[in-house]
């Protein structure tokens, strides 16, 4: 598979799209002053027990106090809050974990207010990001994720992945790993770290436990709610999470990000930094490698499938409600259940990528056009088995009820990507009447002719939509050419698929827009 990673980085956010194959199956936009990500490690203070939750809120410095479940605790939550209350009142140097003393597990059964009380600091993690009017969802267990291990303190367990299938491979990593991790740090090996030396596990796992000194370090200040921790960015996240053989490419239009992410490729797979490459188009690295045509054609409330079928999209706050229509396949000549299958085959494919896609999660329930044979119905459940196995997000498919409705429950750890994609119309401004259009060339050059006068420039580059380029480059004696010569300057046109159909802009050989 021809896996791609596009970094548009931009003045408020940047935005990462993934490509698998030129097609988009995720898309990231991280916000410059993002706070409460996933990961993130915070000193809060709880404001509120309540008993009847069994779960207490707590103050991390967001609008709304986030919430932790008794169950989230951990079950070493005791002895995490004894080393949260020895560094505080002592101001020497770290106390390593490993020379701290256990204390028994929390009850299993217990009440949340038998471990907290209002008032009390307390170390957590963001374990959801903030999702509509909900604050962020906390937990206790703090773990430090690397590319192949997990870092558990307070814990004595070591535990693999169930995508390493191999018993013998299983074991290496096991008894490896028993073998260098500290006492009182517990670990979960990656998929990534199946096959991976000795070596490189020790020098990770040196570097996670660096991270967690370096997060306590930060205890000695008694100041709450605080940020210990931040998760690294998310383009590093998704890199370290992603990163496998199939990458072939990252494209980024920033040099400081460009070399940011080189440095943590260098570090966690040497081999693939030469796949990181610099942009340096004047088209929009989006337009360039056609990720703007696919967002204005995915997140929509309508999704076309090929063959005239198409998805009908709709969220509420509960569920999100997924319906499939044949369309015009209705008039195929194959007989109605054959035609129903290869419909819901296809919009399977799509319906897998646009959960990836919008981050859906939840409950989704999928309305598939009805069939009748059980054996049909059976094959749709193990395809949309086969190809969510690709997403990274827990889940868990149910196969079809007798009224044709698929259910799926996918984790929801970050707000849902939403992007709207209707324009107010750019002509009338949404009062439903126009301006004469015909007046748009010579709205152009009235406007080419005073940037001419005023700045006597030699080249001069128009960037508008498509359809006006191609009718101003139309013949050999075009009106660019014209312009040209009478206004003694080159006169570039660059079509731009993402404005809108009237929009123009005017740039110099420096691509600095030329305010009028």
């Amino acid at each position: 598979m021809n896996t791609e990673l596009i970094i548009d980085v931009r003045e408020t956010e940047v935005a990462i799209a993934l490509l698998e194959n030129k097609q988009l199956v995720e898309l990231n936009k991280e916000k410059s002053n993002v706070q409460f990500s996933v990961g993130d490690i915070y000193l809060g203070k709880v404001k509120k027990i309540m008993p009847g939750l069994n779960a207490a809120f707590v103050d991390v410095g967001y609008e709304k106090d986030a919430f932790l479940h008794y169950l989230d605790l951990g079950p070493q939550f005791k002895t995490l809050q004894k080393y949260l209350q020895e560094h505080y009142s002592r101001k020497g140097k770290t106390i390593p974990v490993s020379k701290f003393g256990m204390l028994a597990d929390i009850d299993k059964g217990g009440k949340i207010n038998d471990v907290l009380s209002s008032g009390q600091p307390v170390m957590v993690q963001i374990a959801k990001e903030p999702i509509s009017t909900k604050g962020p969802r906390l937990t206790s267990e703090i773990s430090i994720a690397g590319r192949n291990l997990v870092l558990v303190p307070f814990n004595d367990k070591v535990s693999i992945s169930q995508k390493i299938t191999s018993p013998e491979e299983r074991k290496r990593l096991k008894r490896l790993m028993e073998s260098i991790i500290p006492k009182n740090f517990g670990v979960i090996v990656r998929t990534a770290a199946e096959g991976k030396k000795v070596a490189v596990l020790d020098a990770e796992l040196r570097s996670l436990i660096k991270r967690w000194e370096t997060t306590v370090e930060k205890l000695k200040n008694p100041g709450y709610p605080a940020l210990l921790t931040s998760e690294i960015k998310r383009t590093s996240a998704i890199l370290r999470d992603m990163l496998n053989g199939s990458f072939n490419s990252i494209h980024v239009n920033d040099e400081n990000v460009y070399n940011e992410i080189r440095e943590y490729i260098e570090t966690i797979a040497p081999e693939k930094e030469k796949i990181v490459k610099f942009y340096e188009g004047n088209v929009p690295i989006f337009d360039q490698f056609g990720v703007e045509k696919q967002i204005k054609s995915l997140f929509g409330r309508t999704v076309s499938i090929k063959s005239g079928a198409y998805l009908i999209i709709e969220h509420t706050e509960a569920l999100h409600v997924i319906d499939v229509n044949s369309g015009n396949r209705s008039k195929s000549t194959n007989d109605q259940e054959t035609n129903a299958l290869e419909v819901n085959l296809a919009a399977a494919d799509e319906i897998a990528r646009q959960l990836r896609l919008r981050d859906m999660g939840g409950i989704i329930v999928i309305d598939f056009i009805d069939m009748h044979s059980n054996e049909n119905k059976q094959m749709l459940f193990e395809k949309m088995k086969e190809l969510m196995s690709r997403d990274r997000a827990k889940h868990n498919i149910l196969p079809l009820t007798k009224f044709g409705l698929m259910q799926i429950t996918r984790q929801r750890v970050r707000p849902e990507m939403h992007i709207d994609t209707s324009e107010k119309c750019p002509v009338c401004n949404g009062s439903g009447k126009v301006t004469a259009t015909i007046l748009l060339d010579e709205q152009i050059e009235n406007q080419l002719s005073i940037i001419s006068q005023n700045n006597k420039l030699r080249s001069v580059t128009i960037k508008l939509h498509p359809y006006i380029a191609a009718f101003l480059k139309k013949g050999f004696f075009s009106k660019r050419f014209k312009w040209a010569i009478k206004y003694k300057c080159s006169v570039n046109l660059l079509p731009m698929s993402s404005y809108h159909f009237l929009e123009y802009h005017f740039f110099d050989k420096n691509d600095n827009e030329i305010e009028l």
